[in-house]
């Protein structure tokens, strides 16, 4: 099996963004170290859920500082950029890294980043499908032209070029939306899951997926797909559970509470236990994405989610050990002893 890295980098109450950063590409060097394929970061806006709002940015920056880890996206919003300039900075990120850039487009989930940026939601499949073309379409043609509904483009030459050919592999995330899976096997681009999705209702997906691509000609197998879940191993289960609840519990509050930003601001100024004391609505529970969405135990218990995986046909599996700010000091044991008790099962 393949296994990488994912973060958010999130941003909580209290914390320096500086200092972030640099742990994000401390865990990164360190994740090299151990043996992981990859290292993806998300794109996000406004919110301290994360600080990935210059993804490609942060997977430059950690290209200088690495040598054989891949870096890549998951995912790129491309309706919330210019095509070419989101062209032309991924194929500075993949010279910067020689050709280490993998990179994932969604359409992305927070409305208030929609309107942060002015940008019509109603549009926004249409507007992706667009983007992402012209992307590829500067990728792999000089003097590329394009008449689109959102976009004109009259021959373009992409400066830098793309190091890896014909360009750096590309994902589609498509939790929820059937257009975007269609897009996906139409375009003969590979799925990736988010951690947002519960497990079971991932597995369906890839299938979903996989029996479209093979009947679409495209024929991508389900090990290809990057499947993301929160990850967290201990050495028991109470430790796992103590080291953990809190962190999860403010992903889950903090999603929450940024859905009621849905034209513009967010809940950057305020403070989340004054939002919490008023809130009328529970979130989910701890249980909920430990039994759904997460992977957090012992090496055993995560030795066992990992196989039923597996057991299904993923061959490529990511661990967001980073979450909601948990330690880094945490995160850089967990990941220690995944390379010790988790890794070593399935090389």
């Amino acid at each position: 099996m393949k296994f990488a890295l994912f973060t958010h980098v999130p941003w909580p109450e209290g914390h320096e963004p500086a200092k972030i950063m640099a742990e994000t590409i401390e865990q990164i060097q360190y994740g090299e170290e151990l043996g992981f394929y990859s290292a993806w970061f998300a794109e996000h806006h406004f919110s301290r859920y994360s600080m990935g709002s210059s993804s490609l940015v942060i997977a430059a920056g950690v290209a200088a500082a690495t040598k054989r880890i891949r870096l890549g996206t998951a995912v790129l919003i491309p309706t919330l950029h210019n095509p070419i300039r989101l062209a032309e900075d991924a194929a500075t990120a993949d010279a910067i890294s020689n050709g280490r850039i993998d990179l994932g487009f969604g359409r992305g989930s927070g409305g208030y980043e929609y309107g942060g940026f002015n940008v019509s939601r109603e549009e926004s499949q249409a507007h992706f499908q667009e983007s992402v073309r012209i992307v590829e379409g500067l990728f792999t043609t000089q003097e590329f032209s394009y008449d689109g509904q959102f976009y004109q483009l009259n021959k373009i030459n992409l400066v830098p070029p793309v190091t890896q050919k014909p360009h750096p592999p590309m994902y589609v995330a498509a939790s929820f939306t059937q257009e975007t899976l269609e897009f996906a096997v139409s375009t003969g681009h590979k799925l990736m899951l988010a951690v947002v999705q519960d497990t079971e209702q991932s597995l369906a997906l890839c299938k979903r997926f996989v029996q479209m691509s093979a009947e679409g000609g495209h024929n991508v197998p389900m090990s290809e797909i990057p499947f993301f879940r929160y990850f967290y191993v201990a050495e028991t289960e109470e430790q796992a559970r103590k080291d953990t609840e809190a962190h999860i519990s403010w992903i889950l509050d903090i999603m929450q509470w940024r859905r009621i930003f849905d034209k513009g601001s967010s809940e950057v100024p305020y403070s989340i236990d004054d939002w919490r004391s008023t809130r009328t609505e529970a979130p989910l529970s701890y249980d909920y994405i430990n039994d759904n969405r997460a992977f957090i135990g012992t090496p055993e218990q995560c030795v066992a989610k990992i196989q039923r995986l597996r057991d299904e046909g993923i061959e490529y599996f990511g661990c967001n050990f980073h979450f909601g700010g948990i330690s880094h000091a945490k995160a850089m044991k967990s990941m220690e002893l995944f390379s010790k008790e988790v890794m070593p099962k399935f090389l």
